[in-house]
């Protein structure tokens, strides 16, 4: 099979197609015939070395994270998938793969395909619908009432983080350019602000929830539009205490990651907010639940572009860019 490698970490060397053998098919493992992968933020990081101290990767590895696909094999303890099941996954971390024509994924990652959507908006879907999921629905809590900040509303993880928050119920306000205002309105926010011209922390006030996605500055500034008892949570960082003791991490990263996030920690106790930072699991139990709101129409795949699959590297830089509305895609088949 056909896959893209990452060679060594940096940001600058492009990824490496070769042919490799097809990947060995554990007894609690699907082979999927990939027909689609996505691309995310989180690849481009992961080329840059950015994760490399707390999910490390021997180079050479194959990147991706996302995929659509028709399990063309199972192992001998599989129970949930046959040859022939139309899936999607978010692969486990340290077996990502999603940049190939084939990729072997534990049965406990993988779900069958919404069926009213086509394989490439499947594979749009895993890892920031999984993202929402984990912070609005296991961290934030989030229900009928909530106020909830979602920052970057047009990207992939805003497109549908800000459609999980309507349908549990909250009212959502979010940050965007003039250019995608109409988009996260037609997903349900409520509160649009131009983040080229206007303030958010002055606009708004006492909310229960807010998904960070952006730099220190923001991050620290999102702190203020809290009401006491209210939470942040951060998928790009600083990473915390609690995630270090969760992955198992070392003294020395454990030490580094408190150092890392002790101001906005502290910032957060004097406000009387909670701070954690959230580097979502793979869960096919609950790709199975976003399937039904899939089916349901209360969320709906968000695309930006769709790459063909020898364009790995342009993808990639297209993503680096920032600016894609939603997801971008390989179509694989």
């Amino acid at each position: 099979m056909k896959a893209f490698f990452v060679d060594r970490y940096d940001k600058t060397t492009p990824l490496r197609l070769a042919d490799v053998p097809d990947p060995v098919v554990g007894d609690r493992d699907v082979l999927v015939d990939i027909h689609a992968a996505a691309l995310n933020v989180l690849d481009v990081k992961l080329k840059a070395g950015e994760f490399k101290a707390i999910v490390p990767y021997k180079t050479p590895f194959i990147l991706g994270h996302d995929v659509a696909g028709t399990v063309i094999a199972a192992g001998r303890k599989v129970r949930n998938f046959k040859p022939g099941d139309l899936v999607y996954a978010r692969p486990r971390d340290h077996r990502i793969g999603a940049f190939a024509e084939k990729i072997a994924i534990d049965e406990a990652d993988v779900a069958l395909k919404p069926n009213n959507i086509s394989m490439e908006e499947a594979a749009s879907l895993p890892l920031v619908a999984l993202t929402s999921w984990q912070a609005l629905v296991e961290r934030g809590k989030i229900g009928k009432g909530s106020k909830v900040f979602i920052q970057a509303g047009a990207g992939g993880v805003g497109t549908i983080a800000i459609q999980l928050a309507k349908h549990l119920g909250a009212t959502v306000a979010t940050t965007a350019g003039k250019s995608s205002a109409d988009l996260v309105k037609s997903l349900g926010a409520d509160v649009v602000i131009d983040y080229q011209t206007e303030d958010f922390a002055k606009v708004l006030s006492s909310y229960d929830f807010v998904l960070n996605s952006q730099d220190k500055a923001t991050l620290e500034k999102s702190l203020m539009v809290l009401k006491s008892g209210g939470k942040l949570v951060s998928i790009s960082g600083p990473p915390d205490p609690p995630f270090a003791r969760e992955i198992g991490a070392n003294w020395v990263i454990r030490l580094v990651v408190s150092l890392l996030s002790r101001s906005v920690r502290s910032k957060a106790r004097r406000r009387g907010v909670d701070y954690s930072f959230l580097f979502m699991k793979a869960s096919g139990d609950q790709l199975r639940r976003i399937a039904t709101l899939v089916e349901s129409g209360a969320i709906r795949p968000v695309i930006d572009r769709v790459f063909p699959f020898d364009a790995a590297n342009e993808a990639m830089a297209y993503v680096e860019k920032g600016r894609a509305k939603g997801k971008v895609v390989l179509k694989v088949k």
